[in-house]
């Protein structure tokens, strides 16, 4: 799923308080009709609809102002909490222009005061709340003191507090959990975005002491590799194979160093790499490049899905993809087998990875991602395979998902773009919309931009050889 801006959330009130507005002056216009027939046209129908109209004119420019030119333009108006506070000021005045006119206290509907203040609770911060309590309770004081009386008999009193209650409380609940709902919504995504922003932000950091190291440890490993080499010549000629024997394994670990500082930098910096046009069956093939013969590896790929076109950096995306596989290899028994399976929907490519071993408990899979964490044994990995992987797939706007069931198996559910241009473009204008609607100023609540990798030379080996369980 390609990253889009995350909602200001003020931006979310404001939209929900439109049409709580919209569902109020609906509601006010056939409370009056129907008023109006109950008391055979004693109400000043003429006036209640002049307040009405107040509050239906001023939610239209609220549209026009926030909301109608979204469809032209990808700018989004600023949203202020007092822009808020003052919309919901404007409707207690109206409420109260209402019940003036229709008995003041002595009118059931005297109780939709309650409905203001609980959503001021949830819109607004504690001091424009209580701005509003008072507010209220000076509407009701002056309605004490000044109002148009009208004969309400006690039965119909009864049965309008009842309908009062009611729709009240269909308010409150209603609306306020829709609202709550939405900010719910806004609050994970922000989640979300901050552990993707962190995770680079990591990633980054770990190509940086890559590079350092390798430029640290490069001299004396080169040493110490020839040093060894010769060594290992020496006691051949003198006939100690065992010895030597033991030369070449030090050789063999300090490949294994440079390996290890080789993959670090250059998995770390494959998110620099440029897009190039490419199919998924040239993706595909590029993955399997370098995989082992056992646990055989199946496709599951569509015929017709073979030449979908792609424009996405390869050897990064194939190198993440490859080392997913690979760890599905290293959790399956041998003689079982790999499925990796493949569907596209809505320009995005999606890839399951399955794999057929034990499954991992939720104490691991909780932890699985994290740099330098694996279940490998000691030796066969770095716990870098999965980060990178993930790193590179949520760089270019894909998504990285891990589903595992003990004694079952776990699958590695990969999305990606069919085109990093083109969802970048579009997560490029969500993103300017969603600075908008912050005030043209970066938020603390919103999602920042998310820090690339240094680059580096490509490597076509594996990003890891972590072993995971996948799970989607």
């Amino acid at each position: 799923m390609a990253r889009t801006a995350i909602p200001e959330r003020n931006w979310v009130n404001i939209q929900w308080l439109v049409r709580l507005r919209w569902a109020e002056i609906a509601g006010q216009a056939a409370t009056v009709f129907v008023g109006q027939f109950l008391f055979d046209g004693a109400l000043p129908i003429a006036a209640l609809f002049g307040v009405v109209a107040i509050g239906l004119v001023s939610n239209l420019l609220i549209e026009l102002h926030f909301f109608g030119d979204r469809r032209a333009s990808a700018k989004v108006r600023p949203v202020h909490e007092r822009q808020i506070a003052l919309v919901m000021m404007l409707d207690i005045a109206v409420l109260t222009g209402l019940l003036y006119f229709t008995g003041g206290p002595h009118n059931p509907f005297a109780f939709l005061y309650v409905v203001q203040i609980a959503l001021a609770t949830v819109l607004v911060r504690a001091l424009w709340s209580w701005m509003l309590v008072g507010l209220s309770f000076v509407g009701f004081g002056i309605l004490l003191i000044a109002h148009q009386p009208l004969a309400i008999p006690d039965d119909s009193q009864t049965v309008g507090m009842w309908v009062a209650l009611g729709v009240a409380s269909a308010f409150v609940v209603h609306f306020l959990r829709r609202i709550t709902g939405a900010l719910a919504v806004r609050d994970a995504e922000l989640t979300e975005a901050r552990g993707l922003a962190a995770r680079q932000e990591r990633l980054a950091s770990l190509a940086t002491m890559a590079a350092g190291a390798a430029h640290e440890l490069s001299t004396p490993l080169g040493t110490v590799a020839l040093a060894a080499k010769e060594l290992e010549h020496a006691l051949t000629r003198t006939g100690e194979p065992e010895l030597a024997a033991d030369a070449r394994l030090i050789r063999q670990q300090v490949g294994r160093c440079r390996a290890i500082l080789e993959q670090m930098a250059q998995g770390a910096g494959t998110v620099g790499e440029s897009v190039a046009a490419s199919t998924v069956g040239e993706l595909l093939d590029e993955a399997f490049v370098g995989i082992r013969d056992a646990p055989v590896v199946h496709r599951d790929v569509p015929p017709d899905l073979v030449p979908t076109p792609l424009r996405l950096p390869p050897r990064a995306v194939s190198q993440a993809l490859r080392s997913l596989i690979t760890n599905a290899q290293d959790a399956s028994p041998p003689t079982a087998s790999v499925v990796v399976a493949v569907g596209c929907d809505d320009n995005m490519l999606e890839i399951a990875i399955r794999d057929r071993g034990a499954g991992m408990p939720s104490a691991i899979l909780d932890r699985i991602g994290e740099p330098f964490f694996t279940t490998k044994p000691p030796g066969r990995g770095m716990g870098l395979g999965l980060f990178l992987a993930r790193a590179v797939i949520e760089a270019v706007g894909g998504s990285l998902h891990i589903h595992s069931r003990a004694g079952v198996g776990t699958e590695v559910r990969v999305t990606l773009p069919t085109d990093v241009a083109l969802r970048a473009g579009r997560a490029g204008r969500a993103d300017s919309a969603g600075q908008a609607g912050r005030g043209g100023r970066a938020s603390p609540d919103g999602p920042g931009e998310l820090p690339e990798s240094p680059g580096g030379p490509r490597s076509r080996e594996s990003v890891g050889s972590e072993v995971v369980s996948k799970p989607a």
